[in-house]
């Protein structure tokens, strides 16, 4: 068992920011490793917990880390943005707390055959849901120059963007990138020797970008937000992890639009768009990982916990 010694990230933070109710129904959007999951769960009496991942292996795992609790447990294969469309398949109007662990998880880094890690030579895949999308293999390989160079510098904020996507044609037209190793190659040959000498790997953020790409990660987000927001219960909470400052903008923009009023001018003398907050901010400022925390758990250190409160019932 010790897969699952792993502390998830903001453990606490996240079951206080829920305020779990023993009889409520709760969703968890990323299950992952289960370390989330199975606090919530310890939580019940008579409530219920709906695991989502797009990843079965994940799904697999759960079947073991949750086995006391079972019969409060729902196993749901499927992208967290279809958040409503799972609600309505389990005829549930609305659920009394939902939680998002954004990004990679451990299991998928920790996971070399994945193709995730710049560490471990593997095949170029990167799907988190191995039954379908596009390989990360397709992206490097098939995608125009300028595209490459537009994600890489968007998604991964990588400053040599242009070289290393420069780079990846060349390479590609000689013959295909197939592996992770591989792809660590060319992206080092197209960074000067300042920045292959700085502590951060030199493929972390184009890797990162590539994962995004392939995930479609940033859009979920948005779709997810849409979505979950409206199945909330009156009091109802929605928390939020974040790793990288493009997930936790969207995160942000996202719940403080939910949060606002009305939307008149400010020289109408009174409301008539008749809007009212669908919720209020719990914490303004995103709560962050201790020191304890990113000590004993590095992954933890870009961390970022948004939580809302639901002000109306879900429709």
């Amino acid at each position: 068992m010790s897969e699952f010694t792993h502390r998830p990230v903001l453990l606490n933070e996240c079951i206080q920011g829920l305020n779990i109710r023993p009889g409520g129904v709760y969703l968890d959007g990323t299950l992952g490793r289960a370390g989330h999951s199975e606090q919530i769960v310890r939580r019940l009496t008579t409530g219920r917990l709906i695991c989502v991942d797009r990843d079965q292996a994940a799904l697999d795992a759960a079947q073991e880390r949750l086995a006391p609790w079972m019969d409060k447990v729902e196993l749901v294969h499927s992208n967290f943005d279809q958040v409503d469309q799972i609600l309505d398949k389990l005829s549930l109007p609305g659920v009394d707390g939902m939680l998002f662990d954004l990004g990679v998880s451990s299991p998928q880094l920790d996971d070399g055959s994945r193709g995730f890690s710049y560490m471990a030579d593997a095949p170029l895949d990167m799907r988190m849901d191995r039954a379908e999308g596009i390989t990360a293999a397709a992206v490097v390989n098939t995608w125009p120059q300028e595209e490459l160079r537009r994600v890489i510098s968007r998604y991964g904020e990588e400053r040599y963007a242009p070289q290393i996507a420069g780079a990846i044609l060349r390479r590609r037209a000689d013959r295909p990138i197939t592996t992770t190793l591989e792809l660590v190659e060319v992206i080092k040959s197209a960074m000067p020797a300042k920045a292959l000498r700085e502590k951060q790997h030199p493929a972390k953020r184009t890797f990162q970008a590539i994962r995004i790409a392939v995930n479609d990660e940033l859009a979920c987000v948005e779709r997810m937000l849409q979505r979950a927001v409206p199945r909330l219960n009156l009091g109802g909470r929605l928390a939020v992890i974040t790793f990288h400052s493009l997930e936790d903008r969207i995160v942000k923009t996202g719940l403080t639009g939910f949060a606002k009023g009305c939307t008149c001018p400010p020289d109408f003398p009174v409301c008539v768009c008749g809007k009212t907050p669908d919720v209020k901010l719990v914490n303004r400022k995103p709560i962050l990982p201790s020191e304890a925390e990113i000590e004993e758990n590095p992954r933890a250190r870009s961390a970022k916990l948004r939580i809302a409160e639901k002000l109306k019932p879900p429709l």
